[in-house]
């Protein structure tokens, strides 16, 4: 069974269990010696395994209200029991945003844009000034042109996060996919103890010029360490595809790529050419 930990969906908590016992007698000791006292060793182990699953329908749709009746886990062919089921739909989050400042992000107002869209991604979220037992959620933010820069580490402090988001200005190429499997590591690190669900939201044009590692392979990164990933892009009307200006062209191809890319990893692609789309994808994002 192969699942990711999704932050638009309910998190499913699956406690598996299996207990080996082995009991080990001493060998035969020879005739010549007196038979000693049958003594027994005994060793067990049982085995805890967490297991976190995103369900969606064949439409995509995510699925909740799930119990644990509605899952079969099985291991090499041999069903396991599941020993506790937690359906958790108001989790802590902690989200890294992650800013494309490539030189093409000067076109129009898409940096403007992607700014306000990580906005209405924060107004959604549990943050507050001051202490941060106060506040269940954290954020973070990065940018990246070909290299991946620090703007703000977690935390729970809105105007932190906004002074932040004043630094990111746009120059250089694009490592796009390089970027996001960097920031899937950043985020998975955590204390022990903290159970805050994690994901990485990347505000882009979409557009990667320089990235050494494949889309597959930042999936392949993101769901190993349980880590989805969120892609919003923000387009002009004519890269829109699907809406009435849209136009073919490549921008299709790209967001092909990049929905597959965060699919694999439990998150979703937005595409965004309005104010209206931004505050749809972000509500989806923190629902």
């Amino acid at each position: 069974m192969k699942a990711c930990r999704h932050l638009s969906t309910t998190a499913l908590v699956l406690l598996l269990m299996a207990g080996v016992t082995r009991a080990q007698s001493p060998a035969t000791p020879p005739p010549s010696q007196a038979p000693a006292a049958p003594r027994s060793t005994f060793r067990s182990a049982v085995d805890l395994v967490s297991v976190a699953a995103v369900v969606r329908d064949k439409h995509g749709r995510f699925v909740r209200g799930l119990h644990k009746e509605d899952f079969i886990v099985e291991e090499a062919g041999r069903s396991r029991s599941i020993e506790q089921f937690q359906a958790d739909d108001d989790a802590d989050v902690r989200a890294a945003l992650l800013f494309d400042v490539s030189g093409s992000m000067r076109i129009s107002t898409r940096l403007d844009e992607a700014r306000q869209a990580a906005r209405h991604v924060l107004a959604a979220m549990r943050l507050s000034e001051g202490s941060a037992s106060s506040s269940k959620d954290e954020a973070a933010v990065f940018s990246f042109d070909m290299n991946l820069q620090s703007l703000q580490p977690f935390t729970a402090s809105p105007g932190a996060i906004e002074s932040a988001l004043s630094r990111v200005s746009p120059y250089g190429q694009t490592s796009l996919y390089d970027a996001i499997a960097q920031t899937a590591r950043r985020v998975a690190e955590r204390a022990p103890g903290d159970r805050r669900r994690r994901a990485v939201i990347v505000f882009t044009d979409g557009v990667d010029t320089s990235s050494e590692m494949t889309p597959d392979q930042v999936a392949a990164v993101a769901s190993a360490i349980d880590v989805p990933v969120y892609v919003v892009t923000v387009v002009a009307p004519l890269d829109h595809a699907g809406t009435r200006d849209a136009v073919d062209g490549m921008a299709s191809q790209r967001d092909s790529v990049l929905r597959t890319l965060a699919r694999l990893t439990g998150g979703e692609l937005f595409v965004t050419s309005a104010p209206a789309h931004e505050s749809l994808a972000a509500r989806q994002i923190v629902d």
